[in-house]
């Protein structure tokens, strides 16, 4: 059991993680040049949560099954609500901004060394935003996971 914890600890840091880095790269002020290291940046970033995520889960449903926790606690449900409000947010409501910045930031012929034009930067503000929720969420499902609550 011992081993089956660590991995689904682990690959839940690594799957939830990431989304911890996204306040830095969709960060205000940044110059043309910033914006496409980012956006280089966050496509790395995207490997980690899709097989560490994926793992996590699966480990999570297996601790379930073959130990003595339920459905029927609180912080699984909880925990599994905001795994999957994490996916929906970042998936559903950032990445299609992220699409927006990638294909501006390859058709641009601003200077790397300019700044962003106003609508480009309404974009990186609004995901930045979507961030902030999305890392609050994951800082809520860490605390359910370490702490286990019983509310119900």
């Amino acid at each position: 059991m011992k081993w089956l914890v660590l991995i689904h600890i682990l690959t839940a840091i690594i799957g939830v993680g990431p989304t911890f880095f996204g306040h830095v790269l969709v960060r205000k002020n940044q110059s043309v040049g910033d914006l496409k290291q980012s956006l280089k940046l966050s496509k790395m970033l995207e490997f980690f949560p899709k097989i560490g995520g994926s793992i996590a889960v699966l480990t999570g449903l297996l601790l379930v099954i073959l130990y003595d926790y339920t459905f029927s606690a609180f912080w699984i449900y909880a925990s599994l609500i905001l795994y999957v409000l994490i996916q929906v947010v970042v998936i559903g409501i950032v990445a299609p901004q992220t699409k927006k910045l990638n294909a501006w930031s390859s058709q641009t012929s601003l200077s790397d060394s300019e700044a962003l034009p106003a609508e480009t930067a309404s974009i990186l503000k609004k995901s930045e935003t979507f961030y902030t929720v999305a890392s609050a969420m994951g800082v809520l499902l860490f605390a359910l996971m370490i702490l286990k609550p019983v509310l119900g």
